[in-house]
């Protein structure tokens, strides 16, 4: 397989991020930008909230919990009879509209993907800041500077993604 062109679409968590701090700041969601690295399932969800100094520890601890689990929110609401059904869709909508963005010769489409990458050393594939092109990813950038309950977060995150990426390349190679 070609890594420059094999993605993991976590654009759901971003979507829930600038969401949720938007909503926390009294803002747009089209107005911020919320790094999300790491993974894809609750834990392995690393929200770096730290570019926004006006919230709160408490706000911050609220905020990630709820970007890490807001798919249980919704399938709690639901009552168990369905998921994030439309936010996928918006997510969806998102991603794939960057990435025809890029395909078209636009520079400079950046999102957070889970992709093939030595960002951390310690996972094969992780998901962070990604320029895309015509031929797939063009950059991975590396992960900002993290505070210390990022990093507290992201030692969590490595846990529980080393053991997904096992399952993930396990369930590839079939």
């Amino acid at each position: 397989y070609d890594p420059g062109r094999l993605f993991g679409v976590t654009t759901l968590d971003v979507v829930r991020a600038r969401t949720f701090v938007a909503e926390a700041l009294g803002r747009s969601p089209y107005d911020i930008d919320v790094p999300v690295v790491g993974g894809h399932s609750g834990e392995t969800i690393v929200p770096l909230l730290s570019g926004f100094p006006s919230l709160s520890k408490e706000q911050v601890e609220q905020l990630t919990y709820r970007i890490q689990f807001g798919g249980d929110e919704v399938v709690k609401a639901k009552s168990g009879a369905g998921s994030a059904t439309l936010s996928m869709a918006h997510a969806g909508n998102e991603w794939a509209t960057a990435v025809l963005r890029a395909l078209s010769g636009e520079k400079g489409v950046t999102v957070c993907t889970y992709v093939e990458s030595s960002v951390e050393p310690s996972c094969t594939f992780f998901s962070s800041s990604v320029e895309l092109g015509k031929n797939g990813v063009e950059k991975i950038h590396c992960v900002p500077k993290l505070n210390a309950y990022e990093e507290k977060l992201m030692a969590k995150c490595l846990e529980g993604l080393q053991g997904n990426i096992k399952k993930g390349v396990a369930f590839g190679c079939k």
